[in-house]
């Protein structure tokens, strides 16, 4: 009996809608299963009385983001659909906010850091340029840093490079505790994507290049899959009450759960999936009747503040300064991330609850707050970011090195790239291995090896 799909996607995230897409273009029948009732997964974003309200927190930028901009250009999405943010980052240090993190003027200007951290910030920078050609996000376990936590590479510095730059960057933008996940993923990504004066914000919102990709694709939401078993070199889903068969199958859900669904997955493969472990994720977004900031002698888009400086918050996210479109006009538009310590104890309370908690904390850097608003949006994601933990490091190359199969994987995860371009590369490497067991080339002799045939993809 023949199967019913050439491929069947698990997932309707940027991974599985990217793998879903160059699949199509091959000339596979591909259909995507998606438990929840819309695309985009983390890269939702929600409509509501002229806001525009993203689920998650995503920047792209001009550098590091190949595949992406490839894929958008593509969808035919134009350059300017894609604005510039133009305003800095701060830290939160003594009672105020302090501008310019993560760019190059901090070693003059501090931003946060006492003037013996900036001499180390500098040291920090020679070494980074110095072994640049050696950090490549798509290979993270090939770096000189091995599998060192970010908070044992902080100890070659002052306490503040830790405290004041890679904690927070570290806690809010990936949800990590320093002392669990691999300092080697986060150096690569910050020196592939540059300063923030090159990042970028989709014009209507995060979830623009998901709906784009979701548009003449064979989607099935609010369809859950239950289990998916590999037989006779191909694949069998419980979808709901139904049975579906399909050549293969692409796995683009948290690795935790990819362990789940796949009942019988090779040990090989087991070993990585349990060790990449998430970071739970949780923020509530605040629509206000004015453009409320935090106090800054120059207007920032992000705060980020230090767990040195606060338990309840990791960063306070200006959505209304990120791009003037995410709020009506002279309204604002403000995210509260929560701190990964603080989720733990949040995650199941009632949503009042959540937003008082964090409303209440984010009043010390924006006066007025607690006032100001209009609506509150809760979002939280038990799986909200891979931790990229030394032991997924240290697995990660034979996990690449696999043979292809009939179910095959994709998500940030694979690629320990807690970003959206982790998860378009990962859909685009798992339907080029797809690709190189349902169609072998036509040439004399073995077909390319999977994990060349990666390396290729990949360069």
């Amino acid at each position: 009996m023949s199967p019913d799909l050439d491929v069947a996607v698990v997932g309707a995230g940027m991974a599985g809608l990217t793998a879903a897409h160059e699949l199509r273009r091959a000339g596979l029948q591909v259909r995507v299963f998606e438990q929840q009732k819309h695309v985009g997964g983390r890269m939702r974003s929600v409509r509501h009385d002229g806001y525009t309200i993203d689920e998650g927190a995503e920047q792209v930028s001009d550098q590091g983001y190949r595949a992406t901009w490839e894929l958008l250009a593509r969808l035919g999405v134009p350059k300017d659909h894609v604005p510039s943010i133009g305003t800095p980052i701060g830290m939160w240090r003594d009672g105020r906010a302090r501008p310019g993190v993560a760019d190059r003027a901090a070693v003059f200007s501090g931003a946060g850091l006492l003037p013996r951290a900036r001499v180390d910030l500098a040291r920090f920078l020679a070494w980074a340029a110095l072994h640049r050609g050696e950090f490549d996000c798509d290979r993270p376990e090939r770096t000189p840093l091995g599998a060192a936590t970010v908070r044992e590479f902080a100890r070659r510095y002052h306490p503040d490079l830790h405290d004041y730059l890679f904690q927070p960057v570290a806690g809010s933008f990936f949800g990590w505790d320093t002392a669990r996940s691999a300092a080697a993923p986060m150096v690569a990504l910050l020196l592939a994507v540059g300063p923030p004066a090159g990042w970028r914000t989709y014009h209507d919102g995060m979830d623009l290049l998901a709906r784009r990709l979701a548009e003449g694709t064979d989607v099935v939401t609010g369809a859950e899959v239950h289990e998916v078993v590999t037989e006779n070199g191909r694949a069998r889903l419980r979808v709901g009450d139904d049975v579906v068969t399909a050549r293969s199958v692409v796995l683009s859900v948290p690795a935790p759960v990819a362990a789940r669904l796949h009942a019988n997955a090779p040990a090989d493969e087991r070993a990585f999936l349990s060790a990449c472990t998430f970071t739970p994720t949780l923020k509530v977004s605040c629509l206000l009747d004015r453009p409320l900031a935090p106090v800054s002698r120059k207007p920032l888009y992000i705060l980020l503040t230090p767990d040195a400086e606060d338990d309840v918050l990791s960063a306070i996210i200006v959505d209304h300064v990120k791009h003037p479109g995410r709020a009506p006009s002279g309204k604002g538009l403000l995210t509260l991330m929560a701190d990964p310590r603080s989720i733990p104890g949040l995650l199941t309370a009632p949503e009042q609850q959540i937003t008082d908690r964090l409303v209440r904390a984010a009043t010390r850097y924006v006066p007025g707050l607690e006032t100001a608003g209009r609506k509150h949006f809760v979002h939280a994601f038990a799986h909200g970011l891979p931790e990229a933990t030394p032991e997924a490091l240290r697995l990660r190359a034979p996990f690449m090195a696999r043979g292809v199969r009939p179910v095959e994987y994709a998500g940030d995860w694979v690629m320990l790239r807690p970003a959206s371009e982790g998860a378009v590369r990962s859909g685009t490497l798992a339907a080029s291995r797809v690709l190189s067991r349902l169609r072998p080339p036509p040439t004399a002799g073995p077909p390319l090896p999977a994990s060349l045939a990666a390396e290729e993809n990949l360069s």
